[in-house]
């Protein structure tokens, strides 16, 4: 029935500037829509789409989780580019934060061995 997931979307309230901000974190833009952009980061097949849109809660209560080999320098580059971080943490399995982004969309990062 499902062949794979396709994207993961989040709203935002100002898709240029938004788009912007991801580039500075270093997605790529695969394709401009009107409204929305698709995003490529790394080798993930899975991109991230933000669409403009009215977000009606705080909090996204759906988010991706991004990976990366070192979390303490990705943690500490996005303290310095003024991006709002939590702590890193650490569940037993893997190590994490989250951070977010212009309209407050939650995404979070992991590490894991």
């Amino acid at each position: 029935m499902f062949e794979r997931i396709d994207t993961i979307c989040l709203t935002v309230s100002n898709v240029e500037q938004s788009s912007i901000w991801y580039q500075e974190l270093g997605f790529k833009v695969a394709f401009k829509g009107k409204g929305y952009r698709v995003l490529a980061i790394g080798n993930s097949r899975v991109p991230l789409t933000i669409e403009e849109g009215r977000n009606s809660s705080k909090e996204n209560s759906t988010y991706p989780i991004l990976f990366t080999k070192d979390i303490k320098t990705t943690n500490r580059m996005l303290k310095e580019k003024g991006v709002e971080v939590t702590k890193l943490q650490n569940d037993g399995d893997n190590t994490y934060f989250d951070f977010y982004d212009l309209d407050h969309n939650k995404l979070q990062v992991c590490f894991w061995e």
